[in-house]
Parts: structure tokens; sequence; C-alpha cells
């Protein structure tokens, strides 16, 4: 049976950067490596409104990606 061994954590900051000539958002990003694997969710949201307190844009979402190494 193959099994998921978690690997890697990255946590991305979304932030609104305005509106283009066609009324479309313009939406910037950060991403952010090395992060702690047992982090909660309550953790990093509390660690991205930290980051986007320094700086302009505001924060339109935040995203974790674990990335899993399958081995048999």
């Amino acid at each position: 049976m193959a099994q998921g061994l978690l690997v890697g954590t990255k946590l991305r900051l979304v932030f609104d950067g305005g509106i283009d000539n066609e009324g479309n958002l313009i939406l910037k990003s950060r991403t952010f490596s090395n992060v702690k694997k047992e982090a909660t969710v309550d953790q990093l949201f509390q660690a991205a409104q930290a980051i986007s307190a320094l700086c302009n844009d505001s924060l339109n979402r935040v995203e974790r990606t674990d990335n899993s190494e399958i081995i048999a």
C-alpha cells in the first residue's frame, strides 16, 4: 500500500493590487517556503495577518500548499 510523506509546506499571501484598465482585479502574491509542517491553520493565518500589516496592499486570501512524496 502506498503512503504519502509530507515533505514541505509553503504559505502564499495574495494581495489586492488594484484594478486594471479593463476593470479586472489585479492580484499580487508572495510565497514563503520552509514553513513548519506542524503549523496549524490558526498559526498560519496569524502569521499572514502580521505580514500583511507591513504591506501596502490589502490581503485578499491566504493559501497553504503541502507537498507530499508518495512512497510504496
